[in-house]
């Protein structure tokens, strides 16, 4: 049959006469097609669309419905079959696709097949149906699929093998116009939907892995003259600030102004721009990041296999670990893409694991190296359990007894672990420590030789027990054992001197039970006289009468009884924590036992501070003993007195370090007490309690001044001269707090008794000529505002020393101070600063004798104080880097003391120019002897040289404020010295304030939080955390108060939320994940108060469990929970006496005193 029936007729006429038809119309005949086939195939067709047509409407819904259920059946099996069949899939594509060759034609099977095809086709079902689903055998195995195969009509088969299968090469079709006609050979089914893949913006997880890797990232190379439209690539022009003027045109005829580039400059003149190649083209890649980890990785094991011993390549490996597991490359271990929780605990724990194996294996080399095995048990505590954490802590420090540093780690693991933590436990665990390190130190241990530096570890861990008491309540156990170390220091009988220190301990207690006054008690006489007394036979003690009037209490201690109970515990809790932290001793002469002492924990016995005994036998530890009591009651006294930055982070838990800034009226003198922030005895109360005590109770004042008078006749008179200076700077911090207090009358009577006893003291005649006493009792007139009666005991004063000249440190700071208050008082009168304060740095320069001031100073004895200043600074600042490193901090006191003066002459005669450059030599030259020293990064280890550096330091800041608070200066300037100095001291508390007011003036935060950021991460310590959380608190307050439209409740909408709090949260979280902010309390406490203050109090509760987690023996922090909520006060206070805080008032006497 031919295909076409237009040929038809001539190829019919071509077969009947018998001829061949042409060659080229052969094309046009199919000898496989069938034309009864197609008749057939129709007519059955026809008859079953009338059969079905005749049946009833019944009969073909019900075999509809029976076809879609089939159907749905058959859909189900198959989706439950898919994985099942895709191997027997791919296999049948492979047997289709090898009959390619051999082609069975579907004609040849249907003529052979065709009468049992007809057959079958009568017993054909309607319906799909599965072999399983036949109910009998009888039953036709096949259905009809009415959905149409073009196959199926062309070749009568249904096996898809048998259909041929071709590749098209080329797109053209033969006999057509390729100018006017086309074929269009896709596929006309339903396309797949496109999916425009977005660029990847700089948030990405593909981006910021590829930011985090070391290799430089491969930017696409534009070819010149094409122009490349990318939206993950846009290529930018070189920034000119950066480059430098080297890349800036020079100034020419065309561009006079200089504000052209380069390009237009040549352009201008007619020139082409040289051709310059991409600087991507000029830069190879470094290697993909997973190729530098693998380096990392084998120089690492290259290393260590060589060097097997070196314990800081030990520990820089283990430390490598977090890079390589968390960074990006194929080392990774968790991407950015995994969100699931359970992945990354998996990750990290799979780390943890790892690097416990490298820890081990250093240990295997390092058997005797102590901060290897401290860093597998700081790996430990995330894998072990507390108990067994404990035990491989108390095997450790039993190994390593001789280890000051261990003790300490170990002292603060067991201060921190709260699921065995209490008062007594850890107490025991410091008399431990402290009784084992001195048998090490005075040779009763001789396995262990003591180490170097031991006597200063064991002064300052016993400084940490006594804070520890303090911070947990037992104030009276913290004081006991001052008194005891003391006795046992300066009392010490002469035939015990040379007994081991345990045996000195055993004679020590029957003085300690006897009932005797100790030190700051009344009558004490000390351990060496009652023990050659009581060899002598004893002594009776007469019963004196006490003429003093006792200190009458209120017999109600509750205010108002209206208050809810919680707060009238707060408020009777705070009370007794200042008045009754003095420990109980029964007074003979009232007849008095210890059975009349109405709260057993006032009492104190031998065995909780008898093990804490120690032997300090050098002059200067024990001058820091008596200066460490003397702080611990509340005097002002040098910074850092602790070796380490850790101890001094656990200390911090006043918040007026934070909050009480420079005073606005005084410029210049408001740093020269500054705050240590540690809370004195019986100031530890809660975070927000606005009581603040000027000093101590009236028996806390009697106890200070019988310690003051008692320790004075046991030292030096250089040391008596410092401890007497402390004395007199407490009277003038009291007067302080009186002034910021605004309370006229408590100044007037603390006016009155803070002179009466420096004109005690400077009767004595040691101290007469003293002239740091003058100075401190001159500043104390002034600050009471009888200026001429202080101007008069300054020109005393330097009518007595001025003749000693610029040789004397002391005498410098004296003039000093006097210049900088006539400073401030002429500023405040609104008249010309320079006169009389010119005239006092004069006479300084001279050196001849002093006389008050008259007049104006003459030019002449300017230029030649100028110039005795010149050299007597350079006559000094080459020795401080040539000379001996015992000299050293007294020059650098010396120095610190004339560059103020110096500095401020040359302010008040040249301009802020000439002060600045002076203090900016200054600087530099202290920088480089510290960098020589080994005291970089605001390190506590050469405690004098950090305060002396910090005190030029703060001098410079502060007169660069006043000038810009005074007249025209740039900001920039007095920004940059503060930033200098702050990367080197950032434990300053004083240039923070500095710091945190002068970035107040420029209402942008950006600039301070970068910097906040880069200092926190360079150093040990967390007071760029605490000053960088005061900033934004300050700054959310300030925004609050502009949204309050000045009536209660209502806020303003033109400030919307700007994220502070979440930004304030973060910086606190951050602050207490790091190491040296787990363990602050001050920290803490802030964080909980804040959480709670911003209206989320849920997780403020759970703020204080997890702090409990970290600092547990902090008092104040159950304190503060009790004030945030207080409808759980009873939790807290089980809580506290399940874990042995200091308890004064317990809920059931708050009862019986509201019944009374």
């Amino acid at each position: 049959m031919a295909l076409f029936p237009s040929c038809a007729e001539l190829s019919g006429n071509n077969s009947s006469t018998g001829d061949r038809a042409p060659a080229d119309l052969e094309w046009l005949s199919n000898q496989s097609f069938s034309k009864e086939d197609a008749l057939k195939t129709h007519q059955r067709a026809t008859e079953r669309v009338q059969a079905e047509a005749e049946e009833p409407a019944g009969t073909r819904e019900q075999k509809r419905k029976d076809r879609e259920d089939s159907h749905d059946r058959s859909k189900k099996r198959k989706k439950e079959k898919k994985k099942k069949h895709k191997k027997k899939k791919s296999r049948d594509n492979s047997e289709s696709g090898g009959s390619e060759s051999d082609t069975v034609y579907p004609s040849d099977l249907l003529k052979k097949e065709n009468a049992d095809r007809e057959e079958a086709q009568v017993r054909v079902s309607e319906t799909f149906m599965w072999l399983d689903d036949l109910q009998t055998p009888s039953d036709s195995p096949f259905c009809i699929d009415r959905r149409a195969d073009r196959a199926n009509w062309e070749y009568k088969s249904l096996y898809r093998g048998d259909i041929a299968r071709y590749k098209r090469k080329g797109g053209s079709c033969l006999g057509l116009d390729f100018r006017m006609q086309a074929v269009n050979w896709n596929d006309g089914g339903p396309e797949k939907k496109r999916v425009d893949k977005k660029p990847e913006r700089y948030f990405c997880p593909s981006t910021r892995k590829l930011l985090r890797s070391d290799s430089l990232p491969a930017l696409p190379v534009l070819s010149e003259g094409i122009a490349v439209s990318s939206d993950s690539y846009i290529k930018l022009s070189a920034c000119t600030v950066e480059q430098g003027s080297s890349t800036q045109a020079p100034v020419s005829w065309v561009n006079p102004l200089g504000i052209y580039d380069r390009g237009t400059s040549l352009w201008l003149e007619g020139k082409g721009q040289l051709e310059v190649k991409g600087d991507q083209q000029d830069v190879e890649a470094q290697g993909s990041s997973s190729t530098l980890l693998s380096a990392r990785v084998e120089e690492f094991n290259r290393k260590l296999r060589e060097n097997p011993t070196d314990t800081q390549l030990w520990l820089d490996f283990i430390h490598f670990q977090d890079e390589l597991a968390f960074g990006s490359g194929s080392f990774s271990a968790a991407s950015d893409t995994d969100n699931d929780g359970d992945m990354k605990k998996m990750s990290l724990r799979a780390v943890l694991e790892k690097k416990l194996s490298i820890v081990d294996r250093a240990v295997e080399s390092n058997p005797a190296n102590v901060d290897l095995k401290l860093e597998k048990l700081h790996l430990c505590k995330e894998l072990w359990e507390p108990a067994t954490l404990q035990k491989e802590w108390k095997k450790l420090v039993f190994i390593h007894p001789n280890s000051a540093p261990l003790w300490r780690k170990y002292l603060l693991f067991t201060q921190s672990l709260f699921s065995t933590f209490s008062v007594s436990k850890v107490n025991s665990v410091f008399g431990k420590c402290l009784s084992t390190l001195s048998a090490v130190q005075d040779g009763s241990m001789v396995s262990h030789p003591p180490l170097p530096g031991t006597q200063e570890e064991l002064l300052d861990i016993f400084l940490q027990q006594c804070h520890f008491l303090r911070q947990a309540g037992h104030t009276e156990k913290a004081v006991c054992l001052f008194q005891a170390l003391l006795d046992f220091t300066f009392f010490k009988p002469d035939s015990v001197k040379d007994l081991p220190t345990r045996q000195q301990v055993d004679f020590f207690e029957p003085f300690w039970d006897s009932g005797e006054p100790r030190v700051g008690e009344r009558g004490a006489r000390g351990w060496k006289a009652w023990m050659l007394q009581q060899e002598r036979g004893g002594w009776v003690i007469p019963s004196e009468p006490d003429d003093d009037d006792e200190e009458e209490q209120d017999d109600s201690e509750i205010k108002d009884k209206t208050w809810p109970k919680w707060k009238i515990w707060l408020d009777v809790e705070a009370s007794r924590e200042a008045n009754h932290w003095l420990p109980w001793r029964p007074d003979k002469t009232k007849g008095q036992s210890e059975e009349d002492c109405e709260d057993p924990d006032r009492q104190v016995l031998f065995d909780d501070i008898g093990p804490s005994m120690i032997r300090v036998d050098r002059p200067d530890l024990q001058l820091q003993l008596i200066l460490s009591f003397l702080q611990f009651l509340g005097l002002p006294g040098p910074s850092g007195k602790f070796s380490t930055t850790s101890s001094s982070n656990i200390l911090l838990d006043d918040l007026t370090f934070l909050e009480e800034g420079p005073d606005p009226e005084r410029p210049l003198t408001s740093y020269d007490l500054p705050m240590a922030g540690i809370c004195a005895v019986g100031h530890m109360t809660f975070l927000s309690d606005c009581r603040r005590q000027a000093g101590l109770c009236k028996a806390g004042e009697e106890f200070l001044q019988n310690v003051l008078q008692q320790t004075l006749q046991l030292i030096s008179a250089q040391d008596q001269a410092a401890i007497t200076l402390c004395w007199l700077q407490y009277e003038k911090l009291k007067v302080l707090r009186c002034l910021r207090s605004g309370n006229k009358r408590r100044l007037k009577s603390q006016g009155k008794r803070s002179k009466r006893l420096a004109k005690r003291l400077l009767k004595e005649p040691d101290n007469r000529s003293s002239l740091a006493l003058w100075r401190e009792y001159a500043h104390l007139e002034w600050l009471l505002g009888n200026l001429e009666e202080a101007r008069k005991v300054f020109d005393t004063a330097l009518g007595m020393g001025v003749t000693r000249g610029l040789n004397d440190p002391v005498l410098c700071n004296l003039c000093f101070l006097y210049a900088q208050l006539e400073v401030e008082q002429a500023l405040n009168s609104g008249t010309v600063p320079t006169s009389k304060a010119v005239y006092i740095l004069t006479k300084l320069a001279e050196g001849a004798a002093y006389t008050p001031f008259s007049g104006q100073s003459n030019p002449v004895t300017v230029l030649k104080a100028r110039k005795a200043y010149e050299q007597a600074l350079l006559s000094f600042l080459p020795e401080q880097i040539t000379g001996s490193n015992a000299r050293a901090p007294k020059k650098l006191h010396r120095m610190s003391s004339l560059v103020g003066c110096f500095g401020l002459f040359q302010y008040l005669t040249m301009g802020i120019d000439a002060a600045d450059a002076l203090y900016n030599r200054a600087i530099q030259k202290l920088i480089s002897w510290n960098l020589n020293s080994e005291v970089t990064d605001g390190s506590l280890r050469r405690p004098k040289v950090f305060a002396d550096w910090e005190s030029v330091a703060v001098q410079h800041v502060s007169l660069l404020r006043h000038h810009a608070n005074t007249s025209v200066f740039p900001l920039s300037r007095l920004r940059l010295a503060l930033t200098d100095v702050l990367s080197l001291l950032p434990s300053s508390a004083s240039l923070w304030q500095l710091y945190l007011q002068t970035e107040n003036r420029y209402h942008s935060a950006g600039r301070a939080r970068r910097f906040f950021h880069s200092v926190a991460k360079k150093t040990d310590s967390v007071v760029p955390y605490l000053f960088a959380i005061t900033a934004e608190q300050r700054l959310k307050q300030m925004l609050d108060s502009v949204q309050r439209s000045r009536l209660p409740g209502e806020a303003l909408p033109t400030l919307p939320n700007n994220g502070l709090s979440n930004r304030i949260r973060c910086l606190f979280e951050n602050a207490t994940a790091t190491e040296h902010g787990a363990h602050c309390p001050l920290l803490w406490r802030m964080y909980l108060n804040f959480m709670v203050c911003d209206g989320n109090a849920e997780r403020g509760s759970g703020i204080f469990y997890k702090a409990l987690q970290a600092v547990p023996w902090v008092k104040g922090l159950y304190m503060d929970a009790v004030q945030l909520f207080p409808e759980r006060v009873q939790e807290f206070l089980d809580l506290m006496t399940e874990k042995e805080l200091r308890l004064r008032v317990p809920m059931e006497e708050v009862d019986i005193l509201l019944e009374d």
